[in-house]
């Protein structure tokens, strides 16, 4: 008996198809475009309020540091008021402490430049001399135009007092701190309770948790980082130790390049002040303890999970920096770091959070 031909399934070859079988590589092509121009909407939206983007931001990180010793407090029974009003009195206090000791020290080095300049300059003269004795003729003018130190000190100390002009908000960052900590974990309970769903609210709760811890630890290696420096130096008796630990605690929160970045200041000082065998011990005690704690302390305290590609880190450095200033540059690895939890908390774009990895790693 004939069966009726629309009975019958056919296929049609991709290649009889009207589109050509185009329509989803320009769905793909058309989605990364848009993508791109959301990315480059946002950085130069940051870019503009920048003056208003980077107390908010300096406030977030500080809520994310007090966050785990908030719950702590909590959890021995201190009630939430109280148990944020001691801690936000104890980052006044610190602050203030810090603020008195390194404003002065940075006061102190502006005004001692000019004579650190000519340090140098006495100190580029002999090992011109030196190098001519071997056959090696330099030009004096163009060895200080391309290695002059100074120039190097002015830099850490703008950049330091640029961190101290981003604190001059002081009372607005206290304000949306206590705002933050005061709806701890309560914007993702709501979330759950207004019918969110359960994979996003488990995601954001993921994400939440692993920021905070990150911030909380890689705070206090930090600031053991910076107050060991701080000590190596005060025993060497370089001057302005106090500032150098600060440099190096603000720089710990960019691996790799950031001990390598604060250590050339003091070691150069070292050498100007104490001479080559100063300025060898100082350059041994940094190594030393910048090996220790990323080593050693760092992996066993916070595991290999967070680090960033070398090459990450750079362009995180180049972006951030370009987007909100020296601040930028300094929480530069701190927002790449949210950027790729954000990202690997997702099915879809754990992938990417991956792409961002420092490397694979073998069990």
């Amino acid at each position: 008996m004939h069966q009726p031909t629309d009975s019958l399934p056919i296929a049609v070859p991709a290649s009889n198809r009207s589109d050509g079988g185009q329509s989803g590589n320009y769905s793909s092509w058309l989605a990364a475009l848009v993508g791109a121009a959301a990315v480059v909407v946002i950085v130069a939206g940051l870019r503009v309020a920048a003056e208003l983007i980077v107390p908010l931001l300096l406030a977030v990180f500080t809520a994310m540091i007090l966050s785990s010793p908030l719950r702590w407090l909590k959890a021995r029974g201190v009630p939430a008021a109280v148990a944020i009003t001691l801690l936000i009195a104890a980052v006044i206090v610190s602050s203030l402490m810090v603020a008195a000791v390194v404003s002065a020290a940075i006061g102190d080095f502006r005004t001692a430049l000019p004579s650190y300049a000519t340090q140098f300059e006495g100190l580029s003269r002999d090992a011109v001399a030196v190098l001519a004795n071997y056959g090696v003729v330099l030009d004096q003018s163009q060895w200080q135009a391309l290695f002059d130190p100074s120039a190097l000190f002015k830099m850490v100390a703008n950049t330091l007092s640029s961190l101290g002009n981003a604190l001059t908000n002081g009372l607005l960052i206290l304000l949306l701190v206590v705002f933050i900590l005061a709806e701890d974990q309560s914007f993702i309970d709501k979330l759950a309770l207004s019918g969110g769903s359960a994979a996003g609210v488990a995601s954001l709760r993921t994400f939440a948790r692993s920021v905070n811890s990150y911030m909380a630890l890689k705070s206090l290696i930090s600031l053991a980082t910076g107050i060991t420096v701080w000590l190596w130096l005060w025993i060497l008796g370089v001057d302005y130790a106090v500032m150098w630990g600060l440099l190096a605690f603000l720089l710990n929160f960019v691996p790799n390049v950031g001990s390598l970045i604060a250590a050339v200041p003091a070691v150069l000082l070292a050498l100007l002040q104490l001479g080559v065998s100063g300025a060898l011990l100082t350059a041994a005690g940094y190594g030393v303890i910048n090996l220790f704690m990323g080593n050693f302390i760092e992996p066993r305290v916070m595991g290999r999970g967070l680090n960033l590609s070398p090459l990450v880190i750079f362009l995180s450095l180049l972006l951030w920096g370009w987007v909100l200033g020296p601040v930028g540059m300094l929480l530069s690895v701190p927002l790449t770091i949210m950027l790729k939890l954000a990202l690997e908390s997702r099915q879809q774009t754990a992938w990417v959070g991956a792409m961002l990895g420092g490397g694979l790693t073998t069990q």
